[in-house]
């Protein structure tokens, strides 16, 4: 499996269900985030971030407990600048369906963020999260500004992932970018940071050592 962390996100375009419940034909992941690149590929201006997820398929079972849970929290992952994007190799139809059915019923509701359309599997499997040429694994993606992917966890079909952390990683990114300084085990947002030096992992360890 392909490690993207420190690489450009590979950029897609393909449809997809908004959180209007309109369909965007076009939906282009760099477009979205608002970043702007040359013809060499350099970026000319910053965007948002995003946390670009992969699941298996609509109207399973781990599913929508994940996207209701991504739902829940999307208005705090975009007051931290960064835009929560689902992808799956279902249609845009099914998509559009599944939003349409209530949650009591196995369904999502009206959840705040697109919903991608996968149907050739080629974005699956740009970020090398396709299991056996048929659905993708439970791959997350934290993409910066700039469209470079800082994180990355995949996890197998049966092993829900744990959307505080995807929110905890933002929000450790937004620290270091605004402040310079590294994030030790078990940061939190409003713990100390620590400063990436010899003296720094001194300081730290000698206040903090003993509760890691």
């Amino acid at each position: 499996m392909a490690v993207l962390v420190g690489k450009t996100a590979p950029d897609f375009t393909a449809t997809a269900v908004l959180a209007d419940n309109s369909f965007e034909e076009k939906f282009n992941l760099f477009n979205f985030l608002g970043i702007k690149r040359d013809a060499s590929g350099k970026v000319t201006k910053k965007g948002k971030k995003a946390v670009l997820f992969f699941y298996p398929l609509d109207f399973t079972f781990v599913c929508p407990s994940e996207i209701i849970a991504f739902g829940n929290r999307v208005k705090e992952f975009k007051a931290r600048g960064t835009e929560v994007i689902g992808v799956s190799v279902d249609s845009q139809f099914t998509h559009f369906a599944w939003k349409q059915t209530p949650v009591e019923k196995g369904g999502i509701g009206n959840i705040g963020f697109p919903l991608v359309a996968d149907l050739t599997k080629s974005i699956a499997r740009d970020y090398d999260v396709l299991l056996g040429e048929a659905v993708a694994f439970r791959g997350t993606f934290l993409i910066d500004g700039s469209g470079v992917v800082q994180h990355q966890v995949v996890n197998n079909l049966p092993l829900g992932r744990n959307v505080d952390e995807a929110l905890r990683m933002v929000d450790a990114l937004n620290f270091h970018e605004e402040n310079g300084e590294v994030c030790p085990a078990n940061w939190n947002r409003g713990d100390e940071g620590m400063k990436a030096s010899a003296a720094g992992v001194a300081s730290y360890l000698k206040k903090h050592a003993k509760k890691l």
